[in-house]
């Protein structure tokens, strides 16, 4: 077993926002968690990383306990997080922000080659100052910085926003390989149809912070089953 959550409550200033939240990843699975604005897959997600402190329940990695440790300590257990939004550092270049990817990670290996051959345009623009990319060529870095450190486990929250089509697509298809290249667990949110039917192997819905659905095989592709959960 990968990942297994199991009761996980968690808000901010005394608001709850996900609510006895259970669900497993195992290992090499791709798992999205899907459903509209403000139900709480965010919030899910940084708890998740130890970003925010869950008010009870427990996250357990690999058959560790951890729900108390903090975000440093979750990478160092080779657990890869690329945040909503991207979170570059924008003064900094495209090679400063992956060497700021390696530097979190505990592996002795780097994956700097395969990270390049996945994303071709960050190779060419090593030099060049991430806040003068394009969004979508943002969120190639983003992923392409946790990926640096060779986590087992990758969160990915929202890889779509933001980014045209295109290279949405190639998102997609660049995750999808690199879980089967590497036997990466994905844990990822989306809202994109799209994305969400091309990289799931199954979901969970998220509704007014709990899980209401598990939509798993051949119910991915059934475009009316998700769009119940992401169509307001």
């Amino acid at each position: 077993m990968s990942l297994d959550i199991t009761g996980l409550n968690a808000g901010y200033d005394g608001t709850p926002v996900i609510r006895d939240i259970s669900f497993q990843v195992d290992t090499g699975e791709i798992v999205g968690i899907v459903g509209r604005n403000g139900v709480g897959k965010t919030t899910l997600l940084k708890t998740i990383m130890g970003l925010l402190k869950a008010e009870s329940g427990r996250v357990i990695y690999n058959g560790e306990d951890m729900t108390e440790k903090s975000a440093d300590a979750h990478a160092k257990r080779s657990i890869g997080y690329v945040p909503q939004g991207r979170d570059v550092f924008p003064d900094l270049s495209v090679k400063e922000n992956l060497l700021i990817g390696e530097s979190i990670g505990e592996s002795n290996e780097t994956r700097y080659e395969q990270v390049y051959d996945y994303f071709p345009i960050l190779a060419e623009r090593k030099t060049q100052s991430a806040g003068t990319m394009s969004g979508g060529q943002q969120q190639m870095l983003a992923i392409a910085r946790a990926l640096v450190g060779s986590p087992d486990l990758l969160l990915v929250d929202e890889p779509s926003e933001g980014v045209q089509p295109s290279i949405v697509q190639s998102i997609t298809e660049d995750l999808r390989q690199i879980n089967e290249e590497f036997d990466t667990t994905i844990l990822f949110v989306e809202q994109n149809l799209s994305v969400i039917q091309g990289l799931a192997d199954r979901c969970y819905a998220i509704d007014h912070g709990t899980i209401v659905d598990e939509i798993t095989g051949e119910a991915v592709s059934e475009r009316d089953q998700l769009e119940e959960y992401l169509v307001v």
